[in-house]
């Protein structure tokens, strides 16, 4: 089949979605299916390439940062992908990841013509997910999302949590659920050192990822022999380097700023112990990555999170905005080499068994050979 895939980040460029859109991309075309992704173009980088069997167009412009954009890119992707997306042909579906910015595109190739397409629900374009981010944005945006949904061919959430936001949103839209995937064998099952406790975390360093409550976690447990590596960039970085300051523990912090996905690799190998303490998520790769490496989670019982971390098996799940439920499980499991190395093999186990990426370009499929059995 000829699949498009619509995307505003692709890697190396962007955070979860790009990687979840990336490996959807690379394991279709390794099942031999023909695999176009239109996506934004960060400067320096040409606009047409073939990765992992995968033709890439990085065509879109004004993307100005690698692991972030703005508003006013969100919505000059939204307005230009539609001009781009008339020079791809006519594949069989397009993927829309997010209903905005890429669901207006994939609607026009479907009204020109008439390619259905189906629209990835990711968490930033479901209207009430972090609100205190994306109020405004949803506020101005529901007539299109309500649009973009109601002509796809399927909509699909990444996360049962998602899935019912959504649906507070639409409640007479059909909504699928297609978790994300990952490949475990990306990440090696390295024989690790598991003490002293090594934490990490990876991803945005932003609000919504609540570094905040476990600096302030940590702050209470300095009797406890740990260090803590944050892997990632972000608006967030100078007042959590202030507070970890403020308590004392700078020197058990490192922040690596924005990392490549070999570093990022690397350094989910030498942790062995995963910290996510998230305010809002549809379903994070970065926890699947650090299960998939072996690691324990500590997690905050949220969308995505409390359906990928099973509690008192391959981690902790504690409720958010709770700093004193976090340091409980953090001084639980900091001591507790043993069980944490329990914890990160079971944890290991069960992305290997629940949640490859196998599984979830036959959901895809099956969702894009429906629609295009209905558009005949």
């Amino acid at each position: 089949m000829q699949v498009l895939i619509i995307n505003s980040e692709y890697p190396p460029v962007g955070g979860g979605a790009g990687t979840a859109s990336a490996l959807l991309a690379r394991t279709l075309a390794g099942q031999g299916h023909s695999v176009t992704v239109l996506t934004a173009r960060f400067k320096g980088q040409p606009g047409r390439t073939t990765e992992h069997g995968v033709t890439v167009l990085r065509q879109v412009p004004l993307r100005r940062r690698m692991d972030r954009s703005g508003a006013f890119e969100q919505v000059i992707f939204m307005l230009l992908a539609g001009f781009y997306v008339l020079g791809v042909g006519r594949p069989d579906f397009t993927i829309a990841y997010f209903g905005i910015p890429s669901g207006p595109a994939a609607w026009l190739l479907k009204a020109l013509r008439g390619v259905p397409y189906i629209v990835s629900l990711r968490g930033g374009d479901v209207p009430g997910f972090r609100p205190y981010d994306f109020k405004t944005f949803h506020r101005l945006g529901a007539p299109v999302i309500r649009f973009v949904w109601r002509r796809a061919a399927a909509v699909a959430a990444n996360s049962r949590g998602l899935r019912a936001l959504a649906l507070r949103f639409e409640p007479s839209q059909k909504i699928e659920i297609i978790p994300n995937g990952v490949n475990a064998s990306e990440f090696p099952a390295v024989g690790r050192d598991w003490a002293p406790a090594e934490l990490v975390f990876s991803g945005r360093v932003v609000y919504q990822k609540g570094l905040d409550l476990l600096l302030t976690a940590l702050g209470n447990l300095q009797h406890l022999d740990w260090r803590l590596t944050i892997v990632g960039d972000g608006p967030s970085q100078p007042a959590l380097q202030q507070q970890a300051e403020s308590l004392g523990m700078a020197d058990r912090l490192t922040f690596t700023g924005w990392q490549s996905r070999p570093q990022l690799i690397e350094h989910l190998g030498r942790a062995n112990l995963y910290v996510y303490p998230s305010r809002d998520e549809g379903m994070p790769n970065a926890v699947l990555e650090a299960m998939a490496a072996g690691l324990p989670v500590i997690a905050t019982r949220i969308a995505g999170n409390e359906e990928l971390v099973l509690e008192g098996e391959t981690g902790r799940l504690v409720p958010p905005e709770d700093a004193a439920a976090l340091q409980a499980a953090l001084a639980e499991l900091i001591p507790d080499a043993a069980l944490r190395q329990r914890m990160g093999a079971a944890a290991r186990a069960r992305v290997q068994a629940e949640y490859t990426l196998e599984r979830v370009a036959a959901d895809y499929l099956a969702l894009g050979k429906a629609a295009q059995k209905g558009q005949g």
